[in-house]
């Protein structure tokens, strides 16, 4: 019987790719969209993945990384003295002019890292070394900014090589590869001492200090002996990327733009599911009838149904999903737009497309439920 159901499905070759083409439609839509909302909000966290540190002091206001408000230079040495804290460092961030060879402009990320130590490096260098950094006017780009600080070049801009930033000489000693950032700008990494002399001056130009506690003691605990010493803002790495998500969520329109998408997606999948296999269900209800008066149980007619039902849904599922991955892995390789597809992505357009099988099917249950057998016997 149940050979029979799925045999009565794919005979009707018109209902069935329409189903089909509806319920693929559906999870691409859902998944892909879901997985650039994810991918967007892991570029939101990318100074965090890219200076990595256990605890980040920051400004009592700032909610989000991609925020700066300076700090004194005083404050590190306050923060140094809470008890539990190991070693604390000053970083600089902001965002830069670089003058290209042609006399254009391209935004930059200028990132200093604290002259003896170098916390928050780069960790993987693809040419030159990050101890260079501490030569006259070096400077240490990643991947994109070769990309982007290239145009007017007979060649990549490379190690050697020389652009301005803020009318001040700039010495490329290394390439690394980093995560790209929410502003979607190339970072360079300087000294602190360095990038004080390529930002524009102000009168405080601290942006973060970057701490680590003692052996023993955990991350929460001296980050809470920070904030009370301290008055400052001290958050886990951890806890800023919740805190950075969080205000991109209350802030911004993009949760709603793309839940609005998601949502139109599983809307089409049940209206062209739902009619659709109601009209299959129409279209073979003598077939269902017959099966009727043969002595089939409204129990099982309900089981088949469910069947055809959710067999269609598993085949347009795992095309759609199949499709999502194809073009996120082009998404990867071109570097624009952002996609990310952690696995509870699949498994919940799984359970959407399930939910909208179950409501397609159930249209025909009812049909079938009120089906009188006799129907197979008139002309």
């Amino acid at each position: 019987m149940y050979r029979l159901a799925l045999k009565m499905l794919f005979a009707d070759r018109g209902k069935y790719v329409m189903l089909l083409s509806g319920l693929v439609f559906a999870t691409l839509l859902m998944t892909q969209q879901a997985g650039v909302f994810v991918g967007i909000l892991e570029w939101t966290k990318g100074n965090l993945k890219n200076m990595r540190a256990p605890i980040w002091v920051v400004d009592p206001k700032v909610e989000q990384v991609n925020e700066v408000k300076a700090l004194r230079d005083t404050d590190v040495t306050r923060v140094r003295s809470v008890p539990g804290v190991a070693w604390a460092v000053p970083m600089y961030w902001g965002i830069l002019q670089a003058r290209l060879i042609d006399g254009t402009f391209k935004p930059v990320q200028l990132v200093g890292l604290d002259n003896a130590t170098m916390v928050g490096r780069p960790s993987r260098m693809v040419a030159g070394r990050i101890e260079d950094l501490r030569l006259p006017n070096a400077v240490v780009i990643d991947e994109l900014a070769v990309e982007r600080l290239s145009r007017g070049r007979p060649h990549p801009i490379g190690i050697g090589d020389i652009f301005e930033m803020n009318d001040k000489e700039a010495r490329i000693v290394g390439v690394c590869r980093t995560e790209k950032s929410f502003f979607g700008y190339p970072y360079i990494f300087a000294t602190y001492d360095q990038a004080l002399q390529f930002a524009p001056k102000v009168r405080k130009m601290l942006s973060y200090i970057l701490v680590a506690p003692k052996e023993g003691r955990t991350i929460e605990e001296v980050a809470a002996h920070i904030r009370s010493t301290t008055g400052l803002m001290a958050y886990s790495e951890e806890h800023f990327g919740i805190s950075t998500v969080r205000w991109f969520f209350r802030n911004t329109g993009i949760p709603t733009s793309f839940g609005m998408t998601i949502a139109l997606g599983f809307i089409v999948g049940v209206a062209v599911a739902g009619q659709t296999f109601y009209a299959f269900i129409l279209e073979n209800l003598r077939h269902f009838g017959a099966l009727k008066a043969m002595g089939a149980s409204d129990g099982l007619l309900t089981r088949l149904v469910l069947l055809q039902a959710f067999a269609v849904g598993a085949i347009g599922y795992g095309i759609g999903l199949g499709v999502t991955v194809l073009i996120g892995s082009l998404f990867l390789r071109k570097g624009m737009p952002p996609f990310s597809l952690p696995w509870f992505i699949p498994v919940a357009t799984l359970g959407a497309i399930l939910f909208i099988c179950a409501i397609a099917a159930a249209f025909g249950i009812r049909k079938i439920r009120q089906l009188e057998p006799a129907i197979v016997f008139r002309g």
